[in-house]
């Protein structure tokens, strides 16, 4: 694999309020935060672009709610921002894509010549999946690091009821196998990044 000095890593929502399991249920990956923090520093050591996307909800009991504790970045995430020599961006946003954030993801990537991205973050089946539809409909080259994100158990219509771990398997294989991204590891990427 590989990746371009201007393939950009996209950190989508990894932000304290996650950590509530009250709140959220059974969650799938512990590895997926080492992982992201692994990509965030291969990044930021070799001078890539990094955007950072965070999640300011509306709703007045999300634990991602603008102005609350967990509408803070992780701690690892907040001691990347800032460091490394590569371009950097901070989105926000409201809904569930990345490019209906605040400013706009589409306008600044393609100022800066960039048509290929890494998504990772949190939740794999919600923002960063939905990130990544709409990358490939607007014609990036995504990459889905599918062990550097994860989600959380769901319940559907009509007492359905899927694990994280079940909802991260049907991600990958809608977007990998629909054309939308391929799916990657953390590691081929942070080795294909310092090579």
């Amino acid at each position: 694999m590989e990746i371009t000095q201007n393939t950009a890593l996209v950190v989508v929502d990894v932000q304290k309020g996650f950590d509530d399991a009250a709140y959220w249920g059974p969650r799938n990956n512990p590895a997926a935060d080492g992982n992201i923090a692994s990509l965030i520093t291969a990044w930021k050591d070799t001078g890539r672009p990094v955007v950072f996307v965070r999640h300011d909800s509306a709703g007045p009991d999300s634990p991602l709610r603008a102005g609350s504790a967990g509408n803070a970045f992780k701690d690892y995430v907040e001691a990347g921002r800032g460091s490394g020599a590569g371009p950097e961006l901070l989105v926000t946003k409201s809904v569930n894509s990345a490019f209906y954030g605040t400013p706009d993801l589409h306008a600044w990537l393609r100022e800066a010549g960039i048509t290929r991205i890494v998504l990772a973050g949190i939740q794999t089946n919600m923002c960063v999946e939905t990130t990544a539809r709409m990358a490939g409909n607007l014609g990036y080259d995504v990459l889905f690091a599918l062990d550097a994100t994860h989600t959380f158990d769901l319940a559907g219509p009509d007492g359905l009821h899927l694990t994280a771990d079940e909802l991260s398997r049907a991600t990958a294989v809608s977007l990998h196998g629909g054309g939308f991204a391929r799916v990657v590891t953390t590691a081929a990427l942070t080795a294909a990044a310092r090579t």
